[in-house]
């Protein structure tokens, strides 16, 4: 019976093991591609990417990761680097789950990655932009659907919904480190036509907090 009692704890201790190790595997070791807040910039290997510029002034080119100082820092003394995938690498452009993006690394002043934002792109072709709102639940998907905070924006005055679906939401998760917000909006505002609404989403990626 003792034999009995202790095999079956045993086979319960092993799963729960076994699901910590699936859990652990799930969750994404990079944010952005081999690039994850929290890393030294020195590490992020200029093979893969280009266009390297300053976020606050775009006409400032920068010739690798290795130049950030280049950039002028903020009011929160960050760093801003747009950045886009080489289409050697990447044939379709600078896309993340399908969807176009504008990608930004923000570096503190130790040149460590302390943030990353993903932006869909409002400049893209209509029929991939009215999906841009798909990628926050994508972006949730990825880091585990437990554990989010939600919070749901009612429509304004005039606000309608599209499609007969309202989105306005913000989205809070603490991983490993990291603090994730996700926004997504899909909306009408009351000064467009059937043509035009509101459809984007916004990913930032910051250093939690100590």
């Amino acid at each position: 019976m003792k034999q009995r009692c202790c095999a079956v704890i045993l086979a319960a201790v092993l799963l729960a093991l076994e699901a910590q190790s699936a859990l652990a595997q799930a969750e994404p070791n990079y944010d952005v591609r081999d690039i994850t807040v929290g890393m030294p910039a020195a590490e992020i290997p200029d093979a893969g990417y280009v266009n390297l510029t300053c976020a606050d002034d775009t006409a400032r080119k920068l010739a690798a990761w290795s130049a950030w100082r280049e950039c002028p820092s903020d009011k929160d003394s960050m760093h801003a680097i747009r950045f886009d995938f080489d289409p050697e690498t990447s044939r379709e452009g600078t896309i993340i789950a399908g969807h176009p993006v504008i990608l930004t690394a923000l570096l503190d002043e130790m040149g460590i990655v302390a943030g990353l934002k993903i932006e869909t792109d409002p400049k893209a072709r209509l029929y991939v932009r009215k999906k841009a709102f798909l990628l926050g639940g994508q972006v949730k998907s990825r880091y585990g659907a437990e554990g989010w905070v939600c919070t749901q924006r009612q429509p304004e005055a005039g606000e309608q919904p599209v499609g007969g679906i309202f989105i306005s939401e913000s989205c809070r998760k603490a991983v490993r480190g990291r603090t994730l917000v996700v926004e997504r909006d899909l909306f009408r505002r009351p000064d467009q036509d059937s043509k035009n609404f509101v459809d984007q989403t916004r990913v930032k990626i910051t250093r939690e907090a100590k």
